[in-house]
């Protein structure tokens, strides 16, 4: 067994390199050609992939209600070629980051990404992320900063998320003593799953530590097929515009993953280098508010070996 973990590991490393070299002499000198700005027809097919998978989804969901209608989810790994523009400052809504609770998949220990599982209930919450979820609603009560805006819950479709959402707004119900206005229902919002881990995907938690120091250094890396770092940034910009534009003086709480929320934190402050994401880590059933400038991070630390 030791030695197939040796060479399982040896061959993800090779295959690290392999993709590197390719990604880079590869880019550089055919790929974007005399424009930097624009990819290649032939790289792009090389890097887009577009899959159909069955899924179930609802715009929101309430506790009492489980019903969710079936529908066919197009998702495509989008090629990014830098990191999109700054959030503007003048964003009309306070940003709350929540992490999901412990999941099986955590348990596991195995990445858990695909497409699939959105709007399944596979690698959902155990019983002590259920109640990291409970506990998550006393700390979002501490960072608000305004008790008379109204809380809404925006999550992933993925079960972890969702099922956090839910916990959270079972501590918040628990609460006796703020008056906080809450809207009960949970909107789902597809910009916000897990980061795509391509290759990694059901692989042991370890091989993060082969995706995480290439995103340090180039934000637009697909090394394994893994969603860059600048395509994340991507979409969460997408996603919080368009909550921006739907609501008002609102306390909007993300219900995400680790990768994603920690983009998001580090895109949302203005970072220098939104790279180095992997440094600030979210816990299990952790809230932090989304605050916009570099300053605002908390300590890093940094990556150990992997």
């Amino acid at each position: 067994m030791f030695l197939i973990n040796v060479f399982h590991h040896v061959a993800l490393i090779t295959l690290l390199i392999i993709t590197l070299i390719g990604e880079y002499s590869y880019v550089t000198s055919f790929c974007y050609g005399n424009n930097n700005n624009v990819l290649h027809p032939s790289f792009q097919q090389r890097f887009e992939r577009t899959t159909t998978c069955p899924a179930t989804t609802t715009d929101t969901f309430t506790d009492d209600d489980d019903t969710i209608e079936k529908k066919e989810v197009t998702t495509t790994i989008e090629v990014v070629l830098k990191m999109p523009d700054p959030l503007p400052n003048n964003l009309k809504n306070e940003y709350y980051m929540l992490r999901h609770g412990q999941s099986t998949a955590n348990v596991a220990g195995i990445i858990s990404s695909s497409r699939s599982l959105a709007y399944t209930k596979k690698h959902g919450l155990t019983p002590l992320g259920y109640q990291q979820g409970i506990d998550s609603a006393e700390q979002l009560v501490k960072l608000l900063t305004e008790e008379e805006k109204e809380i809404i819950f925006v999550s992933s479709p993925f079960a972890r998320a969702m099922e956090t959402a839910r916990a959270c707004l079972d501590g918040l119900r628990n609460n006796t003593s703020s008056n906080l206005k809450i809207d009960s229902n949970i909107r789902i919002e597809e910009d916000l799953m897990e980061r795509y881990f391509g290759k990694l995907d059901g692989e042991v938690l370890s091989t993060y530590g082969y995706v995480w120091p290439v995103d340090m250094f180039n934000v637009t890396s697909t090394v394994f097929d893994v969603e860059s770092v600048a395509a994340v940034a991507a979409r969460l910009r997408r996603a919080i515009l368009k909550l921006d534009r739907e609501y008002e003086d609102s306390a909007i709480v993300l219900v995400s993953h680790a990768d994603v929320l920690q983009i998001c934190q580090l895109y949302g402050a203005n970072a220098d280098n939104v790279g180095l994401f992997s440094s600030y880590r979210f816990g299990n059933g952790e809230v932090r508010k989304m605050q916009r400038t570099p300053e605002s991070l908390p300590e890093p630390k940094p990556l150990p070996p992997p």
